[in-house]
């Protein structure tokens, strides 16, 4: 089998040994991708002195049926998102978002779009602030994301609600808003309409919405997935704390 060429953001890796890495690549046209990069270490090497976490680059990888690792053969760094190296909070909401990827995509399964909207909201939180210039809107980036996500993988949640109502029930087990009084198994969550418009307007408006509707629709969004997951994930502990609707 010869090899394949993609793109791709690194969103995990491991050292193998003192030349050699192990990482897990989100590539746009492959997917996940586990893969060997034998000397990537290496000062001169194919693989630009080493696969760093969060960078994107353009890789090359030998994948066999039915082996968990595939050979990664090199790797031409495109960009780094440098304000991730500096700012706490964009450096967690961007740990999370790769997190988010290696646990809800199945392996070598592709989304470009989802690949896409990484990308984006990594620029706007790897952003550096010029003088006089508004910090970059990294909620709103989190916020895309995240539904980006639940869309791309069949869990896009229901948001529509009575016009008429200020608060609406969310119910996990159901996949969104229920109507009152609907027998629905398991709990459910109190949200208010501001926060469910300001996630239907995501896909015609990005960043729609106060500063406050938009924190509040990005935990709902991390409980729905906590949900989804069976498990809060680290990262999202360290991004909300906690994470809660």
């Amino acid at each position: 089998m010869g090899t394949i060429h993609d793109q791709g953001v690194c969103i995990r890796h491991w050292d193998f040994s003192e030349t050699s890495q192990t990482v897990s690549l989100f590539g746009r046209s492959l997917g996940v991708v586990r893969g060997l990069a034998k000397g990537a270490r290496r000062e001169r090497s194919a693989f630009d002195g080493g696969i760093d976490l969060l960078s994107r680059g353009e890789f090359g990888a030998i994948v066999k049926p039915g082996r968990e690792l595939a050979t990664l053969t090199e790797w031409d760094l495109l960009e780094v998102f440098p304000r991730l190296r500096t700012d706490l909070a964009a450096n967690r909401a961007a740990f999370y978002m790769a997190d988010l990827v290696g646990r809800m995509l199945q392996p070598e399964d592709p989304h470009p779009a989802l690949f896409d909207q990484l990308v984006d909201s990594l620029r706007i939180l790897g952003s550096v602030q010029g003088v006089d210039e508004p910090l970059p809107d990294g909620a709103g980036a989190l916020l895309s994301f995240q539904w980006s996500l639940l869309c791309e993988t069949g869990y896009r949640p229901s948001v529509e609600c009575d016009p008429a109502l200020e608060v609406a029930e969310f119910s996990p087990f159901a996949g969104g808003v229920v109507r009152s009084g609907e027998p629905v198994d398991g709990q459910r969550w109190k949200v208010r309409r501001s926060t469910l418009e300001c996630l239907a307007a995501i896909g015609t408006k990005p960043g729609n919405g106060d500063a406050s509707s938009v924190d509040r629709a990005n935990r709902l969004l991390a409980a729905y997935l906590r949900h989804v997951l069976g498990v809060e994930p680290p990262t999202m502990q360290l991004v909300f704390a906690p994470a809660t609707a």
